[in-house]
């Protein structure tokens, strides 16, 4: 089965979540950590600034914790696309726990591929172009001084704060991101040494 290339960031609740949705889309998703997203300053401004740009596409659980960090993120995501996908209230348990949720529904790891599918298709996801160009990678962070070198914290911090980025993503976030943002040769143009 080929994957869905949706255009939108994809938001999901956890990292299970996340594991599941990557074998069926090709998109950039990021997790709330649950009711983290409340107090976490930094994701909430990285989920705006990619949201402005690709648009936002929510997929949490159907419980009422679900809806309530939906509800959240289209509060504080106003004036920027929000698409708010789905899933069907499904009985059961995921496997991996030992007992059901407190509302006995599964979430959006345990619900059938075809169920997320279908949400992410009826919500009207947008099918992402293929990618042209190379993409930015690990050896490219080095090579700009933004990673692994002697001053690179402090230069990558200082460089994504000029892009309107949090400061502090992790490198395989940071990769993720900026190729979800950009292409090589946009990005080369706006380093701090061009």
């Amino acid at each position: 089965m080929s994957r869905l290339r949706v255009e939108e960031v994809i938001l999901v609740e956890g990292k299970y979540d996340a594991v599941k949705l990557a074998d069926l889309v090709d998109g950039l998703i990021l997790t709330t950590d649950g009711f983290s997203i409340f107090h976490n300053k930094a994701a909430r401004q990285l989920i705006l600034e990619l949201g402005k740009k690709r648009g936002i596409l929510v997929l949490t659980d159907s419980d009422a914790a679900g809806f309530r960090i939906r509800n959240y993120i289209n509060q504080f995501a106003r004036g920027v696309v929000v698409k708010n996908a789905y899933i069907p209230a499904i009985a059961g348990k995921e496997r991996r726990k030992a007992a059901p949720s407190r509302e006995g529904l599964l979430g959006v790891e345990g619900v059938p591929a075809e169920a997320i599918l279908t949400a992410l298709r009826t919500v009207g996801a947008h099918e992402r172009a293929a990618r042209t160009g190379r993409a930015i990678t690990y050896a490219d962070l080095y090579e700009w001084g933004l990673s692994g070198t002697e001053g690179s914290a402090e230069a990558r911090r200082a460089w994504l704060q000029s892009l309107g980025l949090p400061p502090r993503l992790s490198k395989k976030a940071l990769c993720e991101v900026l190729n979800s943002l950009y292409t090589y040769e946009e990005l080369v143009r706006l380093l701090p040494s061009s």
